[in-house]
């Protein structure tokens, strides 16, 4: 008969340890985020398109120039995004919001952050002035296309809200955590990730694509010594939003 009182308990199996994704495997995640938000996005306008009452004579590229078209497309396809980058942080037995670095950054960062922001605007600017890259992005039209309250008002949450707390969970998220901890380092992670963030922004010219990248290191930068995203999408934001209340004054 079995003795269980002498029996040799079985200690239970202690939980894997989490893992961050490697360089190439935060790149397929990557690709599979964009290929998602690009699909979303692209079903999204052609939905707009097909319920247009121009359909037989607006394009499929004019479907962006819409504002309030292109803000509802952003504001959909961004939680979709945000998703796979959920299922693959929980797939290495990662908490959410830590491996993302989703913490409140402090009242001093916040501050000292929003003048370098504030800084690199007025520098930006004055370089457009002296240079005269006036079409270095399509914003305008996109005001012209939306001047009803309720266009506004959607553009303003897709493009400066939605948009950016996308594109900084994965850029200065997702992919900043994976590639920082790889032979790149922070360092090349920040340069890496300005690069290719500024190289997605295809409706700059190579000028405006210059900017973006120069603002993707300070995002990147502000990441990096806060340990917050959070700041990184603020910052992203007040830069957006900056550019939506000016070009609205220059239309």
């Amino acid at each position: 008969m079995l003795d269980l009182e002498n029996a040799t308990s079985v200690p239970p199996l202690s939980p894997q340890p989490g893992r961050t994704w490697d360089f190439m495997e935060t790149i397929f995640v990557s690709l599979i985020a964009y290929g998602v938000f690009t699909l979303a996005a692209g079903l999204t306008l052609d939905v707009m398109l097909a319920m247009s009452n121009g359909a037989d004579t607006l394009s499929r590229a004019q479907t962006r120039m819409q504002g309030d078209w292109y803000g509802l497309a952003l504001i959909i396809a961004s939680p979709l995004t945000i998703a796979v980058l959920w299922i693959a942080i929980r797939m290495a037995r990662r908490e959410f919001a830590e491996y993302l670095a989703l913490n409140w950054p402090s009242r001093r960062e916040l501050i000292h952050a929003l003048a370098i922001t504030a800084l690199f605007l007025f520098v930006e600017i004055l370089a457009v002035s002296l240079f005269g890259a006036n079409e270095s992005v399509d914003y305008p039209n996109d005001f012209l296309s939306a001047r009803e309250a309720g266009g506004l008002l959607i553009f303003l949450i897709g493009g400066c809200i939605a948009g950016p707390l996308m594109e900084e969970f994965v850029v200065r998220g997702f992919m900043f955590r994976g590639w920082s901890q790889s032979f790149l380092g922070p360092i090349g992670a920040i340069v890496l990730t300005s690069m290719l963030w500024a190289m997605a922004h295809t409706q700059y010219d190579w000028f405006g694509r210059f900017w973006i990248f120069v603002s993707g290191l300070v995002l990147g930068h502000f990441r990096w010594r806060s340990n917050s995203t959070w700041l990184a999408v603020m910052c992203h934001s007040a830069i957006n939003i900056s550019i939506f209340f000016l070009l609205g004054l220059y239309v």
